[in-house]
């Protein structure tokens, strides 16, 4: 909405969203509905739709007088008549809501856009969906996925063993892209025995922009999770840059490496479980849980979230870990250099650590290769102090771990030898040569 300028302009005249509004610059005139803006638009514009149809944007400069015609309504979404009964022969699909609006609808009479929160906009956002599934909408929460939190993660869950013990055929959680990747980790330690899909989808362009990838990623993301055999938690995106295919990315190995590429998702140290093209699936490989016709989830929700990550620096300081410790923290990861190394000047914070029964977890910067701390003496030196080796493990996926395993246990040993198991595809067993930047697997069906 507007702020600002404009926002003090607008009140000072008693003109609201939706008025009929005429304004005069530089000897033209524009007569339309003032329409709502994005709530991180430029302050300095009025956005008005003319008799056209189209919007035009208007800066606020020297000599622009404004003025009211008429008054009106806030531009809102009409839903055209639509009835969507239950096809027994389709998959029941719930999809979570939890402030991410991969479901938008444009309505081009106003230019208003709406996030999609009942079956029937979900319908009318994207029809396709109509010949997928039979859709439930259920929303979560409604947050920034930057104002994401462990307690909100764990509400997540436990929607989703709900909507899957009670019957649902798969689950899709729309989320924001941002911190995607940490609550598709945090998902996978929490929901045990899980026997239906649960697959995280969201958008990197809003359905209102013609390049938006919204559509083929929800409709990816349902495909999955109504018709595929994996009982996993995954994240469904754009596979390129292209409307062609969205890849299946384990939950566990998977980050957002682009801050606007529609295919910014990447699987990281392996392969993806597979792609979508249009509804149909193509798997990559075997080693993932396989759907069951029956089960019941429990959720392990129990998660410490005093525990700090790291990146480590050239000369670091040890006074950096005592301040995670003097500030109550009870785990760290650390974001090592290469192999998994820190400089000397952190040793010291490290024993102190380690000594106070805060286990410490090493990672690395460089995300494809794994940790080995044995190849040099840096790295042995860091093992004897009882630093924790994350494998390849990526960082933001060992944060979310560590605060899972303190959760279930403070014990050092115990919780060491956690963070070492695979619990759920985190760890792989040997580094790939064919997946580091441009995977040479074949993406063709």
């Amino acid at each position: 909405m507007y702020r600002g300028k404009a926002l003090k302009l607008l009140k000072s005249l008693s003109i609201e969203v939706g008025d009929r509004v005429k304004i005069e610059k530089a000897g033209r005139v524009y007569e339309g509905i003032l329409m709502p803006r994005t709530e991180l638009g430029d302050p300095n514009h009025f956005v008005v739709k003319l008799a056209s149809g189209y919007n035009v944007g208007i800066r606020i400069s020297k000599g622009v007088k404004i003025s009211k015609v008429e008054g009106g309504k806030m531009p809102r979404l009409g839903l055209p008549p639509l009835e969507i009964k239950r096809d027994p022969a389709k998959p029941d699909v719930t999809i979570m809501g939890t402030g991410g609006t991969v479901a938008c609808r444009v309505d081009y009479r106003t230019g208003a856009v709406y996030p999609a929160f009942t079956a029937q906009e979900i319908y009318s956002a994207v029809p396709e969906l109509a010949n997928l599934a039979n859709i439930k909408v259920v929303e979560v929460c409604n947050v920034f996925s930057e104002n994401m939190t462990p307690q909100l993660w764990v509400r997540i869950g436990r929607a989703i063993a709900r909507e899957l013990n009670a019957g649902a055929d798969g689950v899709v959680v729309a989320h924001g892209t941002d911190t995607m990747g940490y609550t598709a980790a945090a998902l996978s330690f929490m929901l045990k025995d899980l026997f239906r899909p649960v697959v995280l989808v969201g958008s990197q362009r809003s359905s209102d922009r013609p390049s938006s990838d919204a559509a083929l990623n929800l409709i990816g993301a349902v495909a999955v999770a109504g018709k595929s055999d994996i009982a996993e938690v995954c994240v469904v995106m754009h596979g390129s840059t292209e409307d062609d295919f969205c890849l299946i990315h384990r939950g566990t190995k998977v980050r957002k490496c682009h801050t606007s590429r529609r295919d910014t998702f990447q699987t990281i140290n392996d392969i993806p479980l597979g792609m979508v093209r249009g509804t149909e699936l193509k798997l990559f490989r075997e080693d993932y849980n396989r759907r069951k016709p029956k089960g019941r989830v429990k959720v392990e929700g129990k998660f410490e979230p005093r525990v700090a990550l790291l990146k480590v620096t050239p000369g670091m300081p040890s006074s950096v870990i005592r301040g995670v410790l003097k500030a109550g923290d009870k785990g760290i990861v650390l974001e090592g250099t290469g192999l998994g190394h820190v400089p000397e000047s952190l040793f010291d914070g490290i024993k102190l650590a380690v000594s106070r029964g805060v286990p410490v977890v090493m990672t690395s910067q460089c995300l494809w290769g794994r940790v080995d701390m044995k190849v040099y003496s840096t790295g042995r030196d860091l093992l004897r102090l009882g630093v924790i080796p994350g494998g390849d493990m990526l960082p933001e996926v060992a944060w979310a771990k560590l605060m899972w395993s303190l959760g279930k246990t403070k014990d050092l040993e115990e919780v060491s030898e956690l963070m070492q198991e695979n619990l759920a595809g985190e760890i792989t067993p040997r580094s790939r040569p064919d997946v580091f930047l441009k995977p040479t697997f074949a993406l063709t069906p």
